[in-house]
């Protein structure tokens, strides 16, 4: 495999599609050329073209991956209700001007967590619903050489006493 090949395929992993696909979707369907729709999304238009070439994988601005991610919702917008030009013209330049800054309505602080030790009854009791101890002990060992995380888990969780099973969750929560 080439690089361009590999980083089509990074590409398709970060996006969903190459983004030169992308992007041409959005540029045609908006009307926009390339030069157009990289000062939208706020790149340089030779950064948008190494993108588009797979020269380079990812963008590495949020606030234009956001941007980008709010092109293509306008494209599925004007493809599914048919926007006018000017409604199109407006989204646009909304878009343009967002600064893609992340915020949430609801503090974290205010979301009550619940305890460590709940939260591992749950995964015991998940566990031991569709396996004995016993089965649980049998499958981590011929896992083990290969997957030791995951053989620790299935021993602390579907095998093991709670408060081990505590001690592991909070060790890795």
């Amino acid at each position: 495999m080439d690089q361009t090949e590999h980083n089509l395929q990074q590409q398709t992993e970060l996006y969903g599609e190459p983004l030169g696909v992308l992007m041409r979707r959005i540029g045609g369907t908006l009307g926009l050329t390339q030069a157009r729709l990289a000062e939208a999304i706020g790149l340089s238009a030779p950064m948008l073209s190494q993108l588009m070439s797979a020269q380079r994988v990812k963008i590495g601005n949020p606030a234009v991956v956001q941007r980008l991610h709010s092109l293509d919702e306008l494209v599925a917008r004007v493809v599914e209700e048919g926007l006018e030009d000017l409604q199109i013209a407006a989204e646009l330049d909304e878009i343009r001007g967002s600064t893609g800054a992340f915020t949430k309505s609801v503090p974290t602080a205010s979301i009550p967590r619940p305890a460590a030790r709940a939260v591992v009854r749950e995964i015991q009791d998940l566990f031991r619903s569709v396996a004995s101890a016993d089965e649980i002990q049998r499958a981590a060992d011929l896992i083990v050489a290969e997957s030791p995380g995951l053989a620790e888990l299935l021993l602390a969780y579907g095998a093991g006493r709670t408060d081990d099973a505590v001690a592991h969750y909070e060790r890795h929560h």
